[in-house]
């Protein structure tokens, strides 16, 4: 005999954005998405309680299994809840309890934490609940101040499918503090608060013995601060003074090993998709600073059956280096990614991988590497070659830009978003300009700032006559342009040369120099003919 089926449409899931069909029959209830493979199912037996609430998306069957878990099917239009009352009971045995909302609006209430959520309630109403596994991180962002980060990843790291608008963060004002037991001190509500949604969403300390290494005390240049590096085997955790954040290895996506002009320190570079935000301020990429020279002992918290099964001998029980080569080497392994080191085909006037510049009034170093540009510490700017229009040269021609100890330099991006640095030595112009050339990049040299006028000069391959020359000519255009930063490109964009080693065999100082090209501009051939001055009579 066919038991009676029930079918509600345009039903949603959970947070699941696509609609789906719920059915409900004697045995159990199930739903199905419209489009794709989503489907979901309950026996009658897990059933415990139902309950009819108002959500954001029109009404909300909640049900709780007697496992504890909590289901949320939304979608029900109001004339929907005397008929599933009567479909639950009939086939269930159980109440449909109806839930009233708070919709005064305010925004002080009280919170606490129930069912993997947590609930803010005003006048013991409930006003609205966030899921835990949806929060990612959470810091005190002021002595009262608790913020929560939402995010689209698993505790896996692994993307979950959303479209259209997501909150992203949050903040909670909590007042007052309270005498700690047997102690003098007194610990701010807002501390309690924030330990709490560390304990209950699980985003504080792994389990005791699961982290792999612990960095303590590193110094970090963007944000600025000095930070723990806590790994875990899919994630790491950034603690600061008033920070903790997790990250996903799957949201790295950019890793670079580069030395500092000094040759005092090296720059390790993370570059992170979503990333790293800290209020309004959003950091898509970290950089690391270590003292060349520091070396540390390090033992990992891995068996060797792990270190030869899960990741293929990548990784050794024990380092004793330099501190920046074991740091680079474990985020190698444990991310999969490639870390890209300093272009073998540039060297500066002073036999460094970089220059010094600035970006608007901020200092800094450029890296002219094989397939990107990085400026770096503040904004850390990547610049891959493949979306470079041209690049255009100011001050370095004749006239009284030559007295200029210093010159200027423009990418043009196809984007049509243009990236500027300045007060780059002179002495840098003759290799900068050799190494664009060698990568087939389009250059220009201003020549009359004050009209726009400039000589452009074309690479090997952009002249169909011209074999080993440049081709110049002269046209008119302004000199402008604004600094917003562009969209990364893909991780093909900035991974080092297939041929790449180690981490720490590809930095050993012996890259081989190139020589100072010869790809300087020469001063103008010809001068603006101006009108004779008539004599005084």
């Amino acid at each position: 005999m066919n038991e009676k089926v029930n079918q509600f449409d345009d039903i949603y899931l959970g947070l699941a954005p696509e609609l789906g069909l719920l059915r409900l029959a004697q045995s159990g209830l199930g739903w199905k998405a419209r489009k794709g493979d989503g489907l979901f199912t309950v026996r009658d037996a897990d059933l415990k309680r139902t309950t009819w609430l108002r959500a954001a998306r029109n009404f909300q069957l909640r049900i709780q299994l007697r496992d504890g878990r909590i289901v949320k099917f939304d979608g029900f239009q109001r004339d929907d809840f005397e008929k599933l009352r009567d479909i639950i009971k009939a086939n269930y045995g159980l109440q449909l309890e109806t839930k009233e909302m708070s919709v005064k609006g305010w925004n002080w209430g009280e919170t606490d934490f129930s069912n993997g959520n947590l609930v803010f309630s005003v006048q013991n109403k409930d006003m609205f609940e966030i899921p835990l596994n949806e929060v990612i991180n959470t810091s005190l962002t002021a002595k009262h101040e608790v913020m929560i980060e939402l995010g689209t990843a698993d505790s896996e790291g692994k993307e979950k499918n959303r479209k259209g608008d997501q909150l992203v963060e949050m903040r909670f004002y909590v007042p007052g503090s309270k005498a700690q037991d047997g102690e003098g001190e007194e610990e701010s509500n807002a501390n309690v608060f924030y330990n709490l949604i560390k304990n209950e969403a699980d985003i504080g300390d792994a389990g005791p013995g699961e982290g792999i290494v612990l960095f303590s005390d590193i110094l970090c240049l963007t944000p600025r601060g000095r930070y723990d590096i806590d790994m875990f085997p899919t994630f790491l955790r950034l603690r600061g003074k008033a920070t903790d954040y997790k990250i996903a290895y799957t949201s790295i996506i950019k890793l670079f090993l580069l030395p500092k002009p000094d040759d005092l320190h090296v720059l390790f570079v993370i570059g992170l998709d979503p990333p790293l935000r800290q209020g309004q301020t959003r950091y898509p990429f970290l950089v690391f600073q270590f003292v060349r020279e520091e070396e540390i002992d390090v033992n990992l918290n891995l068996d060797d059956e792990t270190i030869r099964t899960k990741y293929d001998g990548k990784l050794e029980k024990r380092y004793e280096s330099r501190t920046y080569e074991i740091v680079s080497t474990l985020f190698k392994a444990l991310t999969g990614r490639r870390v890209t080191i300093p272009s073998e085909f540039f060297k500066s006037y002073h036999n460094q991988s970089a220059i010094k510049c600035s970006m608007k009034a901020n200092e800094g170093v450029l890296y002219p590497l094989d397939k990107s540009f990085l400026f770096i510490p503040k904004p850390p700017t990547f610049i891959p070659h493949s979306e470079i229009g041209s690049v255009t040269f100011s001050r370095v021609g004749g006239g009284a830009a030559s007295a200029s100890r210093t010159f200027d330099l423009k990418f043009n991006m196809k984007s049509g978003v243009d990236y500027s640095f300045s007060s780059i030595n002179r002495e840098e112009y003759a290799n900068l300009n050799e190494f664009l050339q060698n990568k087939k990049i389009k250059t220009k040299s201003m020549e009359d700032e004050s009209t726009g006028r400039y000589v452009e000069m074309v690479g090997e391959s952009d002249s169909d006559e011209d074999t080993g020359k440049r081709k110049r000519k002269s046209t008119i255009q302004d000199y402008g342009g604004d600094d917003d930063e562009g969209e990364s490109s893909p991780d093909e964009d900035f991974v080092a040369d297939d041929s790449e080693s180690d981490v720490a065999e590809e930095f050993d100082e012996n890259v081989s120099d190139s020589g100072s090209g010869s790809g300087g501009s020469d001063d103008d051939d010809e001068e603006d003919q101006r009108p004779a001055k008539k004599s005084k009579k």
